[in-house]
């Protein structure tokens, strides 16, 4: 039984910092990374991790967020620095196994606001 477990959202200021974490369980995956939804706005890649070291982001994204992943702990994290009211959103962690079935997390609320 595959299990996507997340953590670490929250409310934060603007210029303020979040790490999310996503621990996966059950399978082996090709693919870990998150992806975010705002009120009235579609689902969205925000980045993502190949089990070989490649990582994809959105230009939205791009130089204030980090993905990492630990393939031995089959963990994904998301380190939010520089944050906006933009990025608002709940993030949803998700997996892809190598016969490319797709997993996802509950997600988890990420609120940017002074």
């Amino acid at each position: 039984q595959v299990q996507l477990v997340e953590s670490g959202g929250g409310l934060v200021q603007p210029g303020g910092s979040l790490r999310l974490s996503c621990a996966a369980s059950g399978s082996i995956f090709e693919i870990m990374g998150w992806y975010r939804q705002a009120p009235g706005k579609q689902r969205e890649l925000v980045a993502s991790s190949t089990s070989g070291g490649g990582s994809n982001y959105a230009d939205s994204v791009q130089g204030r967020f980090t993905l990492s992943r630990d393939n031995a702990k089959n963990t994904v994290y998301l380190q939010m620095n520089n944050l906006k009211p933009e990025d608002t959103a709940v993030y949803y962690c998700y997996a892809r196994t190598y016969g490319r079935t797709t997993y996802w997390g509950q997600g988890t609320q990420v609120t940017v606001s002074s």
